[in-house]
């Protein structure tokens, strides 16, 4: 790290007519235009923000860690005023969190998730209350992701029924009863099930039973199918397939397995006291058994919902350390610079050069093009420029 001061001449000019030379009237004085600032009257240059920005969003350090580390720098920087910068950057990149959400109702498919989110200030609730981030992700241009987080005071169906206004479409989640109650009001919506959920109460139910019974598990035989449904979304088409070839093979191979697991487990769930392991996991299956099958009709989607809970893990790494947001307007921020960086990532942009660019260029942007142009998977670094993510 190398950290300059800039210093910056802004030249004052006094009129030089006769009249003002001799004082026969008040001299006319003009100041050069100070260049916009991301952060307004702050002494925090483009490039100094975006390395805290990154160092706390994508390499999890928290603010207090990275006070220690600029004094090491003989830097007197503290934590409050990295603070006050991070969410004035909030604020800043809102014209492009704004555009995408646009962008992210136009999917075709969106999946959603959410995780624990602990704030301290202006909720209105107890500073040990819960509220929640939310994360909603599509598949953007040219492989990357169109990803927006978002904070909300409760779990329940309002947040995302605030995001995804005027969304029609697939929206494929882990099943959480808000997302039924979201599909009631928003009649545009198609619910996706989740097969990783599915699998993961199966693999629970069989390594409960396989610690003390050495006989027959039934919980492992709808394991098993489930398991090969898996392996041929891994194996036999992967990434690489089309579209045609993904629907040909998941109706030849994928669907007879689907018909299998579902005839066993009609036969099956009678059989299975229903608080057991096992039947919890068949119950669990069938209730959400029309979402399940969606994907073998539309090779537009994926069997499981892994890709927004990737989304989700830079998150919780970085939650692990700096613990709860102080504040609603730090918490926003966070979602904010978050998503950029996340979205930076997906599109194999390095994200201390994207934000930098973003807060040198958005505080001088005068219309919606020049505010488009700085969507993560629109920009492009200097040609000279490596652009690998770190």
């Amino acid at each position: 790290m190398k950290a300059v001061v800039i210093v910056t001449h802004r030249c004052k000019y006094v009129c030089d007519c006769s009249a003002c030379r001799e004082g026969l009237e008040s001299p006319i004085m003009k100041t050069a235009p100070i260049e916009a600032q991301p952060i307004p009257k702050s002494m925090a240059a483009p490039g100094l923000l975006a390395y805290i920005a990154v160092s706390k969003y994508a390499d999890a350090l928290p603010l207090a860690r990275q006070e220690g580390m600029f004094k090491r720098y003989g830097i007197d920087l503290v934590r409050a005023t990295m603070a006050s910068w991070m969410m004035g950057l909030g604020e800043l990149v809102t014209p492009l969190i704004n555009l995408i959400r646009d962008e992210l109702i136009k999917g075709y498919v969106i999946q959603a998730d959410e995780t624990v989110m602990q704030v301290h200030k202006g909720t209105g609730k107890k500073a040990t209350a819960k509220n929640y981030m939310w994360i909603f992700m599509r598949d953007g241009p040219n492989g990357s992701k169109i990803v927006l987080y978002e904070l909300g005071p409760s779990r329940s169906h309002t947040v995302p029924l605030r995001v995804l206004e005027g969304y029609k479409g697939y929206l494929h989640t882990d099943g959480y009863e808000a997302y039924e109650t979201l599909a009631d009001k928003m009649p545009g919506i198609t619910l996706v099930g989740d097969w990783a959920h599915v699998r993961r109460k199966f693999d629970e139910a069989v390594k409960a039973v396989a610690k003390d019974f050495k006989g027959e598990i039934k919980a492992k035989y709808g394991l098993d199918l489930i398991n090969e449904l898996f392996r041929i979304e891994r194996e036999e088409i992967g990434k690489d397939q089309g579209l045609e070839d993904r629907l040909r093979i998941r109706q030849e191979k994928s669907k007879p397995l689907i018909e299998k697991l579902k005839n066993w487990a009609d036969e099956t769930t009678s059989t299975l006291p229903p608080k057991t392991l096992s039947g919890i996991a068949v119950r669990y299956m069938l209730e959400r058994w029309p979402k399940l099958i969606l994907f073998l009709g539309d090779p537009m989607l994926r069997m499981d919902t892994n890709p927004v809970e990737g989304i989700i893990r830079p998150f919780v790494v970085g939650r692990n350390n700096w613990m709860f947001a102080e504040t609603v307007r730090g918490a926003e921020a966070s979602a904010a610079l978050y998503s950029l960086i996340v979205m930076a990532r997906s599109a194999e942009v390095n994200p201390f050069l994207y934000l930098k660019a973003v807060f040198t260029d958005l505080p001088k942007a005068k219309t919606a093009a020049d505010v488009e142009a700085l969507l993560p998977w629109i920009w492009k670094a200097d040609p000279g420029i490596v652009l690998h993510s770190f």
